[in-house]
């Protein structure tokens, strides 16, 4: 490729427009292109490269006889008029080099030819057939798009170089690659060379296309991008997907220049206001009304409504790819839309959560690329395709919570503000001392409390559940004292309860689920043989279910599609393995030395933290004892009394819930997820007072012989036999 010097006269993006066609023109053929343009507006200001053969014909109807003269010999940069000719018999306006480049016939030698089109030519929707009639006879090899590359042309219109040579019984691939602003104009040339040399993919400002291409087909640059389509297809990992055209309808628009004496003024009877594209505004208002309103008598089908979607049809630069759009509320009323913008009224009424979420998707930079959208305008056909994500059950929830949390602060925000604004405004100094010192201390506390919430420490010890929240209140303390001895076996054990219960978890939800586990089956064999469960085993079971293909039928939201992620972090499950090891070490007397026991303490709590941060889906899941229920058989309903078990304590006050389930039991443990569905625990984890200490505590099976079942205490490791859990095991198929 040519040196990069900018040539006098020629600004930088021109001049590496420049370097990119020959660099085309050079992959393609080893002879010197030629550049043919005519005596017209923009014959007369397009510049040939330097060495390039230059042809000017005196009106743009001969070029198409040149071009074959030309292209017998070589390749050709083709630059026609873009001039709009009268409308034809159809009524149709066509362009001149529509007519060009259909008389345009390829030769019989493989001749490649070039022609610099506006953009529209490719991505627009009325020259269809015009795309056809020159890709039957010509295939497309690859399309440039640049933008303020051409002298006296708008830097805001996008040029479209687009490659063509005869066709074959097997054409190649298509390349497409659009020219970036502002960037180093090495490393996109390098891009493009990279580009020219691929046969499928995407490199960072161009793709290759394999597949073919319709004739008629719009050539738009994310139209086809392979990263807007996976990004399309990964949509419906929110939930699910819809069409805007699906979902809504246009409300029609008014044109201004057409309402002649049907202007009226503001407060007259009937009257709308006609709302502009600035009247759209970014932060998703709408514009007060202002002296420079339209206002109009307009018909009743043009009047917009409360929950109408407005946004501008015209694009700007500093819209940077996202839709300004607004929601209509009572407040804007009466009021209709202008040509320049488009009102989107819902085909049914849309949850407040589905119409949030949209409105978030279309404000955001992912909506503007999966529009093909030809130029500046967008046209509600193009809309209307726009796939759309749609939230499902789980996510709607958490967009509510969030949407409460939001009003909430905002009332406390202003609750502070009107405090700190009223700090004068009391008779005496005394007084008003004594006001802000008392009404600021709860808005201190509400502080304070909310700021504990991003500590993990706060969060473990207060919302996870009870067998892990008080093995880490231990393992605190055992950190605070200077010998590290105990502190190191603490966080040891915690690991490996934390990891017991959540395979505990996995057993129990998997069989619910009719879900086979080769790694139960293994904790079987164990018991067996006389011995119990262990951090292996444990590991095993979070490893099986972390394989995708053992979940592909489970809804999205399901907590076995949490609990199976849970090592898929790297550092979470580098963690694992180094807790695993150091539990293995103590196990066979390969104890740490006491010199290096308080860095080795240090380095096992960081891999707790770790462990603990990629199971912190467990705070979003109750663990809930069933102390009491009452079946109203008219109703259908059972009223539900349970205990919470979260944080790190037992005692917690009774709650109660109403379900249309028959089949609670009471006294077992169940985990109720964020979608408040209870799960039974039951055999896997159960929960009694222990026979040993008398603490209420969470029990899994550790041994099973001769008939005798015994059960370990998950907080303090205490066992005790219990023949009465013989035959729910073996019904589970843990015995």
């Amino acid at each position: 490729m040519a040196d990069e010097v900018v040539r006098k006269g020629k600004n930088p993006s021109a001049s590496l427009f420049e370097r990119l066609l020959g660099a085309t023109f050079q992959f393609h053929s080893s002879e010197p292109p030629s550049a043919l343009t005519s005596e017209g507006h923009l014959g007369d200001t397009y510049e040939a490269p330097e060495g390039w053969n230059i042809h000017r014909e005196t009106s743009w109807r001969s070029l198409a006889s040149k071009a074959d003269e030309l292209l017998a010999v070589g390749p050709v940069l083709l630059v026609p008029e873009w001039e709009r000719l009268p409308a034809d018999k159809k009524r149709r306006t066509r362009w001149s080099y529509e007519v060009l480049l259909e008389d345009l016939v390829p030769p019989e030698r493989d001749a490649h030819l070039a022609v610099l089109l506006p953009s529209s030519a490719l991505t627009s929707h009325a020259e269809a057939e015009f795309r056809a009639a020159v890709r039957e006879r010509w295939h497309l090899s690859t399309v440039l798009y640049a933008a303020g590359v051409l002298p006296k042309v708008h830097t805001s219109l996008e040029v479209a170089a687009v490659f063509l040579h005869a066709r074959q019984p097997k054409d190649p691939v298509v390349r497409m690659f659009r020219m970036p602003h502002r960037v180093d104009p090495k490393s996109v040339e390098k891009d493009f060379e990279k580009l020219l040399r691929m046969r499928g993919g995407r490199s960072k400002n161009g793709y290759v296309v394999r597949d073919p291409i319709p004739v008629q087909e719009r050539l738009h640059f994310e139209l086809h991008d392979p990263a807007v389509l996976a990004l399309r297809e990964d949509l419906v990992g929110y939930g699910s997907v819809a069409k805007v055209g699906d979902l809504f309808t246009k409300v029609p628009s008014i044109h201004r220049h057409t309402l002649g004496d049907k202007t009226s003024s503001t407060g007259q009877p009937g009257a709308a206001r006609v709302l502009r594209g600035p009247d759209v505004l970014t932060d998703g208002s709408i514009a007060p009304p202002d002296p420079e309103d339209i206002w109009a008598q307009v018909p009743s089908d043009c009047l917009l409504q409360a929950g109408d979607l407005i946004l501008r049809s015209i694009s700007r630069p500093t819209d940077r790819h996202r839709f300004v759009v607004s929601e209509v509320g009572d407040e804007d009323l009466p009021a209709a839309a202008s040509e320049h913008v488009i009102a989107l009224r819902p085909k049914v009424p849309l949850e407040a959560h589905q119409l949030r979420f949209i409105l978030l998707f279309l404000r955001s930079p992912m909506a503007g690329p999966m529009l093909a959208q030809a130029g500046v305008h967008i046209l509600w056909r193009d809309l209307a395709d726009l796939t759309l994500p749609q939230p499902d059950e789980a996510l709607a929830s958490a967009l509510d919570n969030l949407e409460i949390s939001k009003r909430r602060l905002e009332e406390w925000h202003s609750e502070a503000d009107e405090l700190l604004q009223s700090v004068f405004l009391d008779q005496s100094a005394a007084q008003g001392r004594d006001r802000i010192v008392r009404s600021g201390q709860t808005l201190r506390l509400r502080v304070a409390a909310a700021s504990l919430l991003d500590d993990l420490a706060h969060t473990v010890r207060t919302r996870f559940p009870y067998p892990v929240a008080l093995r880490w209140r231990e393992t605190e303390a055992a950190m605070s004292v200077r010998d590290a001895g105990p502190a190191y076996q603490a966080i040891i054990g915690t690991a490996e309860i934390l990891l017991a219960y959540s395979a505990l978890l996995v057993g129990a939800l998997a069989r619910e689920e009719g879900m086979e586990l080769g790694s139960i089956h293994a904790i079987r064999g164990q018991l067996e043989r006389g011995r119990g469960p262990g951090f292996g085993e444990w590991v095993a079971t979070l490893d099986e279910i972390a394989s995708k293909r053992k979940r592909r039928s489970l809804p999205t939201e399901h907590p076995l599609n949490a609990l199976g992620s849970m090592f898929a972090d790297e550092q979470v499950a580098d963690a694992r393995k180094r807790l695993y090891l150091r539990r293995n070490d103590e196990d066979h007397e390969r104890r740490v030395d006491r010199v290096d026991l308080p860095q080795a303490r240090d380095a096992a709590f960081d891999e707790l933290s770790r462990l603990i941060e990629g199971a912190r889906f467990l705070a979003d899941w109750s663990l809930i004892q069933i102390t009491d229920l009452h079946w109203d058989a008219l109703l259908g309903c059972s009223v539900i009394d349970y205990r919470n078990l979260m944080g790190d304590h037992p005692v917690v006050p009774t709650s109660t819930m109403v379900l249309d389930r028959s089949d609670i039991e009471k006294g077992s443990l169940y985990l109720k997820d964020q979608e408040n569905r209870l799960h039974l625990l039951r055999p896997f984890l159960v929960g009694c007072l222990c026979r040993r200490c008398r603490s209420w505590s969470t029990f899994h099976i550790d041994k099973a012989s001769q008939g005798a079942v015994t059960l370990k205490c998950l907080e303090y490791g205490h066992t005790f036999d219990d023949p009465a859990l013989l035959g729910p095991l073996r019904h589970v198929g843990l015995l």
